[in-house]
């Protein structure tokens, strides 16, 4: 199996890089499962209905979600019967809408789709290695084949996190940081890591948003309202996954990005 994970979609930039692109690499590429990370998706803070079905309509099998899930106030209008949209499993354990995982077939095998976030500088949320280890349990009844959306801000937490589960899942991938990281690996029992796959937006922005913005809120330390820049070039960050569908272990994890500086090659 093929998986195709693309990192936060950012704002209507990252929408239209996504609408671009995205069909052009599943022609290349050829993935069984595409999985889209779109947290940031609206504004650049949640995602409402409309944009959730833009990705899908895009391409995307399966969205995931992050630290800014409740920022958009629309998605508790939906996200009950969003059957292809998942938040970070360890929100509030039965006391927030919406859900942590989800299990698709695909050509007769199950894909079981894990979203966490992390703890360290990031607003509180449940112990993700505890919820994670129960998940994984029952989820391993049911399949070998298990992907992971880690979205965390430290390198460090992400790569204990990879390191804890290693061999018991297929993949650990990174969110949240927005700037794709230089250690794509396979680790013992077949997990493939990365720390973070970046993200589909502005490229000249900082991380997605205005830099004058950003550099102001630095020199001043005042209360500064970041904008999601929606001007000049975007880029699509993204990563590759072969998975072995009889043991569930990862063979191959590439990185993939599509900018000015790394431009589109059919």
């Amino acid at each position: 199996m093929r998986i195709l994970f693309v990192g936060d979609v950012m704002g209507e930039p990252g929408q239209e890089m996504l609408e671009q692109y995205l069909p052009l690499v599943k022609h290349k590429y050829r993935p069984q499962v595409t999985i889209v990370n779109g947290e940031n998706a609206t504004h650049g803070r949640g995602i409402n209905e409309r944009v959730y079905k833009k990705i899908l309509k895009s391409g995307a099998d399966i969205i995931t979600m992050g630290n800014h899930t409740w920022d958009n106030r629309e998605i508790h209008d939906f996200i009950d019967d969003a059957k292809k949209l998942i938040r970070p499993a360890n929100f509030s354990a039965h006391k927030v809408p919406g859900k942590g995982y989800a299990i698709i077939n695909i050509n007769q095998i199950k894909l079981a789709v894990l979203n966490l976030q992390g703890r360290v500088f990031m607003n509180p949320s449940d112990d993700p290695f505890a919820v994670a280890e129960k998940i994984i349990t029952e989820l391993q009844e049911k399949t070998d084949v298990i992907f992971v959306d880690f979205h965390a801000e430290t390198t460090s937490e992400k790569e204990a996190f990879a390191w804890y589960f290693a061999g018991k899942v297929s993949a650990v991938l990174g969110t949240h940081t927005h700037v794709q990281t230089n250690d794509a690996r396979i680790l013992p029992g077949g997990t493939a890591f990365l720390s973070d796959v970046g993200f589909t937006g502005p490229y000249n922005g900082i991380l997605g948003m205005k830099r004058e913005n950003v550099i102001e809120r630095f020199l001043n330390q005042m209360p500064t309202r970041f904008e999601v820049d929606e001007t000049g070039p975007q880029t699509f960050s993204a990563c590759l996954v072969d998975v072995n569908d009889s043991n569930g272990q990862a063979k191959r994890i590439e990185t993939l990005q599509i900018n000015p500086d790394h431009p589109w090659m059919d």
